[in-house]
């Protein structure tokens, strides 16, 4: 596949664990700078998707593309782990849990990677940092460790730590789900100006509002298939099937 506008493709996406198939064919195009949001059902395959777009599942058939790039080429031992490597600094991902190392302070958190993976020196690794830092609007909070900053707050050094790697695509697995209600917003707000800045975003969330208005297309997912995918006008307010319809009464009741 040669490089154009198109930076993720899968094309028939399968992923069995024993006889139990989660993901049943699946495809996707994202093209560069868009925002593509995955919603469906707890076990219909959203997270298990995501996570198999930069290989930390490995899975039963089908393609991954990034920017030209086929991610799960057919290699073995050395060559493989060379390749998926450096297709991982490729993709800034963001989980759950902030899995933000303890005992390294937020600036830390953010810069070890650029220095031990790609090269930088502390100072270009700390003056980027910063910035990122102020980007998600924790300035004064480089030299915390991470016991002491709230879960909003960790989340936010996490996205940090993500962009500093300067990758072509951010993947979010329920970046807030973990997160009390009332520090949901300062995340959002974060992924909200990677959108505006034209990041290419892949986002799995249970926020069917936030889904709305962030995306440029939305992907309904159920028991491992694609139900429907389209615009967020046409799947939030015109939705055509049944079973999309059907869950979104029930995530969008008020």
């Amino acid at each position: 596949m040669k490089a154009d506008s198109t930076m993720i493709k899968l094309q028939q996406i399968r992923k069995s664990y024993g006889n139990l198939e989660v993901l049943k064919g699946i495809d996707l195009s994202v093209e560069r700078g868009k925002i593509v949001s995955i919603i469906g059902p707890s076990g219909s395959g959203k997270s298990t998707l995501l996570r198999s777009i930069n290989m930390l599942e490995a899975i039963s058939g089908g393609e991954i593309w990034l920017d030209g790039q086929q991610v799960n080429r057919p290699l073995k031992g050395r060559a493989f782990e060379k390749h998926i490597n450096q297709i991982r600094q490729q993709m800034g991902m963001v989980f759950q849990q902030f899995n933000l190392f303890p005992h390294l302070t937020a600036l830390q958190n953010i810069t070890i990677g650029p220095i031990r993976l790609k090269g930088l020196s502390k100072k270009e690794a700390e003056d980027r940092g910063k910035m990122l830092l102020a980007k998600v609007g924790l300035s004064d909070k480089g030299n915390v460790f991470p016991a002491r900053l709230s879960g909003g707050q960790k989340q936010r050094v996490a996205i940090a730590r993500a962009l500093a790697m300067q990758p072509k695509v951010m993947l979010f697995d329920e970046a807030t789900s973990a997160l009390d209600p009332e520090l949901v917003d300062e995340v959002n707000l974060v992924m909200k100006q990677l959108a505006s800045e034209h990041m290419t975003m892949l986002i799995v969330t249970h926020e069917m509002r936030f889904a709305a208005e962030v995306s440029d297309h939305v992907m309904f997912m159920d028991a491992g298939v694609v139900v429907e995918q389209g615009p967020p006008e046409e799947i939030f307010v015109t939705p055509r099937e049944d079973r999309t319809k059907s869950f979104l009464r029930k995530h969008l009741a008020s």
